[in-house]
């Protein structure tokens, strides 16, 4: 099959907008769903291993899978959310964490709300050995004991959510999330801090605040929110993904020694339109964090876990070969 004709990595993007709000009609099988549509055949066996990290005591793959299609936040648009939360049923969402594992992914990164823990729980139940790192559920009122209950569930890991870092920081109050981090500490867990602006990552650094590993986005988003668009000469609309972010977050990242994890690498699927931007947008992260780092990518059909892990398992195998 042509591969510029063969359904791509997040193809379903394509397919969202075209359908609009009708998601909920668009019906696959289980077979066609399990197809792997963007893949080429090759040898299983012939691919290298999972690279690991060191993360505190643990051994963790250096792609995680991410939540935010689980928890229905595509950053496209509130169709495709919505589409996201009708096809996340539990089973499905359990298929996509066992196809995870078997290929080699060992850590989800999602929300610390009552729904993922439910779906951690299952997980457990029926075999799964996903090692969780958890963000601070924002909504909640009390951040304390969200903090408390993320780590009586099983978190390795707990960060403050890079959303609301952000609006601390814009509002001069940055210092405040210092004060989570000293909960999360408190649980015995390894404390992270979540951005989109570099420098907010960069002021916790000069503190010298007690952070074992940072969540770094590849793009800052809203930073546009509210300004002129030198297009239109109308105030921005929607989410901003300019790769000048993602060079300046970067630049963080191989600057701190501290642990990163480097998300929305894809753009948030704006960068898989085709197998040879989705393969780019992998390299430039693979090649542009440190050794130790990791990238968090969110999934959503069931060939996504096999077809992401080929990208991460090959350019990081050709990076150590140069």
């Amino acid at each position: 099959m042509d591969e510029n004709n063969r359904m791509t990595k997040r193809g379903f993007l394509k397919k969202l907008l075209a359908l609009s709000g009708a998601f909920a009609g668009f019906s696959l099988s289980k077979r066609e769903l399990m197809s792997e549509p963007g893949i080429i055949d090759k040898d299983e066996s012939l691919l290298p291993e999972m690279p690991m990290i060191q993360f505190g005591k643990y051994k963790i793959s250096k792609l995680m899978v991410g939540g935010n299609p689980i928890s229905g936040n595509s950053h496209v648009s509130s169709e495709m959310s919505q589409g996201m939360l009708d096809y996340f049923s539990e089973e499905n969402v359990i298929n996509l964490l066992r196809l995870c594992e078997e290929n080699g992914i060992n850590t989800w990164q999602s929300r610390g709300d009552r729904h993922i823990m439910g779906l951690l729980r299952v997980h457990r139940n029926e075999g799964g050995k996903l090692y969780w790192i958890a963000q601070t559920a924002s909504e909640m009122a009390d951040i304390p004991k969200n903090i408390r209950t993320i780590a009586s569930n099983g978190a390795i890991g707990i960060y403050h959510h890079g959303s609301k870092t952000d609006e601390y920081w814009n509002n001069g109050q940055i210092d405040k999330v210092n004060e989570m981090l000293k909960y999360m500490r408190d649980t015995g867990v390894m404390v992270g801090l979540g951005s989109h602006i570099p420098e907010a990552l960069e002021y916790a650094e000069e503190k010298g605040w007690d952070i074992d590993f940072y969540m770094a986005c590849f793009y800052n988003p809203l930073k546009k929110r509210g300004l002129i668009d030198e297009k239109t000469g109308k105030p921005f609309r929607g989410e901003y993904y300019g790769d000048e972010d993602r060079d300046r977050m970067c630049k963080f990242i191989r600057q701190t020694d501290k642990i990163c994890f480097g998300y929305k690498i894809l753009a948030a699927s704006r960068k898989c339109q085709t197998p040879e931007s989705t393969k780019k947008a992998f390299e430039y992260a693979l090649k542009n964090i440190k050794k130790n780092d990791a990238v968090v990518v969110g999934m959503f059909w069931p060939y996504h876990a096999k077809e992401d892990t080929r990208y991460v398992k090959t350019i990081w195998k050709e990076i150590n070969s140069i």
